[in-house]
């Protein structure tokens, strides 16, 4: 396989990188900060999403709707996210228009204005945002049992923050924050498609020139090394529900374990896709949900596996019992090789489909730069996930589904369901 990756890093502290795809006519570029919702302290949590919505209210020189313009007259690809690790901007345009798209990207991250009156504004957004969440039931049991899981840590808090904080977030903190936290050793640039690197070395070089390079932070947990999850039984009775809504979760391997590939796929196996075991148990099988299923997710120092389901309160007991079955199983007997080949098939079908898509690539590379700090070859990965065995999955499965550290969330009408430590027996 072609791996056409070049990797700089700029003395002011930018990592850049690309990736040359040829035959295409488009690029995905994109800049990267290392920063999360699990870099802010509990007063400033929200901080890093309420920016990567106020930087869009304008520039030093482009207004927001000289922003939304230029957008349109790129193709109207532009896009941001905030996760717990990292913030993203990104756009994907014509190559002939990779100029300007860095241009509008690095003002974006560089000279936003933070003008008091666009901040109050965005404020009032986010509040309805947050109300989003709270009238989507399976959003809302994962933020509250998310806080339960990571007990006063900032990996249990909300990634849009909190209604208590976000007001606060006014011109002085906000470009403070900004300041600190935003600065070029946070930055990492990634672009993937018909680019050229050293050409994008010398858009980065104009569009960041004279701007001084900050110190990187180490991100903030609750104790040095990795956050400490809890074991919780959240039981939230919300009447107005016709479902029930079920998390089912344990620690997990992290990004960088080893055990990183062989979980991945024991998680497949599990309730990662229509022939897995969940699915066919629960839904297909006994008709009990129309949504259950399962997946890890690898943080740089900590990973949670997740069982989800919506159910009616009567199937609610049922559908815990099959899920946990099933965790005991795959302690107690290996996986079949049948299903360990399904999973195998489906991870490299997803890996060899996104190297066809330029903004899976660029968001690739910055996800490995800023996790791993190192390139990852799809090559390297999908050796990984073919050597894998079925002794592996299973000594993920004895290692980490325990009684002791499995935890229930559970929403809705629950007509009266109860549980306690005993029920969650592995």
């Amino acid at each position: 396989m072609i791996d056409d990756v070049q990797t700089t890093r700029l003395p002011n502290g930018i990592a850049v990188l690309t990736e040359h795809m040829p035959g295409l006519r488009s690029v995905t570029a994109g800049i990267w900060v290392r920063r999360g919702s699990r870099h802010e302290s509990a007063e400033l949590n929200g901080i890093c999403h309420f920016i990567e919505h106020a930087v869009f209210k304008g520039t030093q020189l482009r207004s927001a709707r000289d922003i939304a313009v230029e957008t349109d007259r790129l193709g109207g690809n532009l896009d941001a996210y905030t996760t717990h690790e990292m913030t993203g901007f990104t756009t994907k345009v014509a190559d002939t228009a990779i100029a300007q798209a860095v241009d509008l990207l690095a003002d974006l991250i560089s000279h936003p204005r933070f003008e008091q009156e666009d901040l109050e504004r965005e404020q009032k957004v986010i509040l309805e945002e947050m109300k989003m969440v709270e009238d989507t039931p399976d959003e809302l049991l994962g933020e509250l049992f998310n806080a339960a899981y990571f007990p006063n840590q900032p990996l249990g808090r909300p990634i849009e923050g909190t209604r208590e904080t976000v007001p606060t977030f006014d011109h002085k903190t906000t470009v403070g924050f900004h300041a600190r936290e935003f600065s070029y050793s946070n930055l990492v640039v990634a672009a993937a498609g018909n680019v050229n690197h050293q050409r994008l070395l010398e858009l980065i070089g104009a569009a960041f020139d004279g701007c001084e390079s900050g110190a990187a932070i180490r991100p903030q947990t609750l104790e040095p090394g990795k956050p400490r999850p809890a074991a919780p039984i959240l039981i939230e009775q919300k009447s107005e529900l016709e479902q029930a809504h079920l998390v089912l979760a344990t620690p997990w391997p992290h990004a960088m374990s080893n055990d990183r590939y062989a979980a991945s796929l024991l998680a497949s196996v599990i309730g990662g896709g229509t022939s897995s075991r969940l699915w066919q148990k629960i839904r297909e099988e006994r008709g009990l949900a129309y949504s259950v299923g399962a997946a890890g997710s690898a943080f740089s120092d900590v990973g949670v596996f997740n069982i989800y389901a919506g159910t009616s309160p009567e199937h609610l007991d049922q559908v815990l019992e099959l899920s946990l079955a099933e965790l005991r199983e795959t302690v107690r007997n290996p996986v079949t090789d049948e299903e360990l080949r399904i999973a195998k098939d489906q991870a490299i079908s997803s890996i060899l489909l996104g190297l066809e898509s330029s903004s899976a690539r660029a968001g690739t590379l910055a996800r490995q730069e800023i996790i791993h700090g190192r390139r990852i070859s799809p090559d390297e990965v999908i050796e990984k996930i073919r050597n894998a065995t079925l002794d592996q999955l299973q000594e993920v499965a004895r290692t980490y589904f325990k009684s002791e550290t499995l935890a229930l969330g559970v929403l809705g009408n629950l007509n009266g369901f109860k549980v306690d430590r005993a029920d969650l027996e592995i």
